[in-house]
This record gives C-alpha cells, sequence and structure tokens, in this order.
C-alpha cells in the first residue's frame, strides 16, 4: 500500500514538472534583451552559448538568422523584429518541453546570436548546437 502511494506521488511530481515546465510565463521584459559587449567570436557559458560576428551587411545577416530560427522545429518568436534589430525566440525540447532562449541582435557592424536554457544548470549543448546550426544556416 505504501508503494503504491509513493509511486503515485512520483508520478504526480513528475506530471506536475512537465506541465510547470511548459506553461512557466516566459516574460518578454526579462528574456528581450542585448546585453553583450563580446567582440567577435564564440562565447560558452554555462548554459548557453554566444556567437558575435562581424559582418559587411548585418540586417542582411539578421534577416538570415531570422528566417534559419523560424525553420527551427518548436521554435517561435517571443518578441521583436528585424526593423528593432533585435529579436527573441523560445525553442522547447521535444520530451519535456523545457524552453531556451535564443537573442539575435545587431551592435553596429556586428551580429550577436545568443542562446541560453531557461531552467536548469547544463544545456548539455543543445544552445550550441543551436546557434552553429542557424549561423551554417545563414552562410556566416
Amino acid at each position: 500500500m505504501i508503494l503504491r502511494l509513493v509511486l503515485a506521488a512520483l508520478v504526480l511530481a513528475v506530471l506536475a514538472f512537465a506541465v510547470w515546465v511548459r506553461l512557466a510565463p516566459l516574460p518578454a521584459d526579462r528574456y528581450h534583451r542585448m546585453d553583450s559587449a563580446n567582440v567577435p567570436g564564440d562565447w560558452p557559458m554555462r548554459g548557453g552559448f554566444e556567437a558575435v560576428r562581424q559582418v559587411p551587411e548585418p540586417r542582411a545577416a539578421l534577416v538570415a538568422l531570422a528566417q534559419a530560427a523560424e525553420l527551427t522545429p518548436r521554435t517561435e518568436l517571443l518578441e521583436g523584429s528585424v526593423e528593432e534589430g533585435l529579436l527573441t525566440f523560445v525553442t522547447r525540447s521535444a520530451v519535456w518541453g523545457f524552453p531556451d532562449i535564443s537573442n539575435i541582435w545587431i551592435d553596429g557592424d556586428r551580429v550577436h546570436l545568443r542562446a541560453h536554457l531557461v531552467f536548469g544548470g547544463n544545456d548539455f549543448g543543445v544552445n550550441r548546437a543551436r546557434v552553429e546550426g542557424w549561423l551554417a544556416l545563414a552562410g556566416l
């Protein structure tokens, strides 16, 4: 009897966690930002990755990266536009629906692309892979 109760509680806890991860709010004012002074290069960080590229046509690079993001499964625009020069996307994992945030913005002749997790401490390299994939699709 106790084993059944423990298993039922465990199943309920897992289901509650799954619902919370999928329905937790992602406030644009918290995630829609450009706050990096990184120079061109690749910048690993805890739970994410940033790539900065110096490009001759930053607006065209931003458009190409936005198109690459829109082709990515389970990815949607959270906030921003090409005209604003800043786009924020949310990509959710296939099984649990964990959200990762990706910011793409222009800073002078540079385009920044940063992806990072929302929950947890380790993204297992998925954000770096996404950034590198988007850069490849955009020809950067």
